[in-house]
């Protein structure tokens, strides 16, 4: 069974950088799509960024393009999003995510996951 585990959360300035990571075990990732999804308090969860399994077509949601960037190493089952240029609206639960048999845009938009990790807190505060 498929297991998560999410990293590299934590407190940082505006204008700051973190980069999550996501470690899979139990099952490979080669043939599964993966993403970052996140839930600020009082809101829904919502798509992030999404990769296709062979890294070949992402998603972003609007509000992070340009300054989040996606990938994976499937190699090492692990899957990174880089948070560049961070902002207080940035600040929320990031989860990771994989799913079968979808495209990037249906899983990060309509949410179609097999199976999400824990969870890692990101907030941005001066």
């Amino acid at each position: 069974q498929l297991q998560l585990v999410e990293s590299g959360g934590g407190l940082v300035q505006p204008g700051g950088s973190l980069r999550l990571s996501c470690t899979a075990s139990g099952s490979t990732l080669d043939y599964l799509a993966v993403g970052w999804f996140r839930q600020a308090p009082g809101e829904e969860r919502e798509g992030v960024s999404c990769i296709s399994p062979s890294g070949g077509s992402t998603y972003y949601a609007d509000s992070v393009k340009g300054r989040f960037t996606i990938s994976r190493d499937n190699a090492e089952i692990t899957m990174y999003l880089q948070m560049n240029s961070l902002k207080p609206e940035d600040t929320a639960v990031y989860y990771c995510a994989a799913a079968r048999y979808t495209t990037v845009q249906a899983m990060c938009v309509r949410g179609l996951v097999k199976s999400w990790g824990q969870g890692t807190q990101v907030t941005v505060s001066p």
